[in-house]
């Protein structure tokens, strides 16, 4: 079997099946894809399932003719097929193959194998584009608080050189795609349907802008549908592909929180951003805190890099408010400046008495406290000082 041969019979077998049947995925481990493809063309899927979806397409087309007319679309549109025989098929994708999901049920949750292609658009290699990446998702109707972090979290990451992967849609996605652009980074867009017809058609200016400089990638042949369960079905190549994925704004039924179970299941870096305990629109977000202590919780590019960054090399400097001269003061300099009247001046003799300490201390104290613009000397002794505080020197 040569290349072409293989490639065209991976095409064949995504329309057939939809990505990530696991059956399909096995068949093609054991028989290669072009033995896969035969077999299933002879009516011998190894499940009833299967083998309906395949006679009910077979119906519809000849799969090897689909297949050769999506090749030659997708040349004509500048995009091309990547398969895991080409230099820049990302490695990640493969951790799907022991992905399980406890508990699950439902088809999408069951059948999480790894593509047996994509479709590009866009000039960086695929496996160079995702080998340091982080994916952002999130509510589609977010709140400018959710807006607000998603893109300072894309153009911090871009601008620290670390690939941004959404899914294109409105609100989260889209913020941190922006983001990412304005800071002349590289961010991947993973879409649910095909690269000719990305969804929602609201973004398609950025969806332009994605492929001119960084990468539209998708499973699906050029011209598919975004249906609802492709979305879902997307979710897993998200969350495999990037060493960790943050949720910024989710409600309690999202896609975005199967993002991060999927990503919790893959073995990446789960971290949610925190938000108002008042907006419907962290709930879902709240609760995977709740329920999942691997993930982490984030406030910003910092947190994010401690995640997923080297180890000793990335870590997040400790929250610290903005240092004020009072923060320089020992016990006795603060003794010395609560002792001092309000209004009006005070002598040297008085203040040591109200501030319990000797003349000499105070002496030495209010003289620190000149320094730092707290106190200030008149005729009649020593007051506050009225201005503003001289800021704290910086350590040399």
């Amino acid at each position: 079997m040569n290349g072409d041969d293989d490639r065209l019979a991976r095409v064949a077998l995504t329309w057939l099946a939809e990505p990530g049947t696991r059956s399909v995925h096995r068949l093609v481990d054991e028989l290669g894809a072009a033995g896969a493809l035969d077999l299933l063309l002879r009516g011998g899927a190894p499940d009833d399932r299967l083998r309906a979806a395949v006679a009910a397409r077979c119906r519809d087309g000849d799969a090897r003719a689909v297949a050769a007319d999506a090749l030659a679309r997708a040349q004509r549109l500048g995009a091309r097929l990547v398969t895991p025989g080409d230099g820049e098929w990302p490695a990640t994708v493969e951790h799907l193959r022991r992905l399980a999901l406890p508990g699950a049920t439902r088809r999408v949750d069951v059948e999480t194998a790894p593509p047996l292609c994509f479709w590009v658009r866009g000039g960086w290699p695929l496996g160079d584009a995702l080998d340091r990446a982080v994916s952002v998702v999130g509510a589609r109707a977010a709140t400018p608080y959710g807006v607000h972090v998603a893109t300072e979290l894309g153009y911090g990451l871009a601008d620290r050189d670390w690939t941004v992967v959404s899914g294109g849609a409105f609100g989260i996605d889209a913020a941190a795609h922006r983001g990412a652009l304005n800071a002349g980074g590289l961010t991947v867009a993973v879409l649910a349907c095909g690269i000719d017809r990305p969804y929602p058609m609201g973004n398609t200016a950025l969806f332009d802008r994605i492929g001119e400089t960084g990468l539209l990638v998708s499973e699906w042949l050029p011209g598919s549908e975004p249906l609802r369960p492709r979305f879902l079905i997307r979710n897993r190549v998200i969350a495999a592909a990037t060493r960790g994925t943050v949720l910024v704004e989710a409600s309690a039924r999202s896609g975005a929180t199967q993002t991060v179970n999927r990503a919790l299941a893959a073995g990446r870096h789960a971290m949610v951003v925190p938000g108002p305990v008042t907006s419907a629109m962290s709930v879902g977000a709240h609760e995977l805190l709740r329920e999942h202590p691997s993930a982490r919780l984030v406030t910003g590019v910092a947190h994010v890099l401690e995640e997923v960054g080297r180890i000793g090399a990335d870590l997040a400097p400790p929250a610290r408010a903005p240092q004020r001269p009072r923060d320089l003061l020992d016990d006795e300099a603060t003794q010395v400046l609560e002792s001092m009247p309000r209004r009006g001046a005070v002598g040297v003799d008085r203040l040591a008495a109200r501030a319990g300490v000797d003349v000499r201390t105070a002496l030495r104290k209010l003289s620190l406290l000149e320094e730092l613009g707290l106190v200030r000397r008149r005729d009649d002794g020593y007051a506050l000082a009225t201005g503003p505080a001289r800021a704290p020197a910086r350590p040399r």
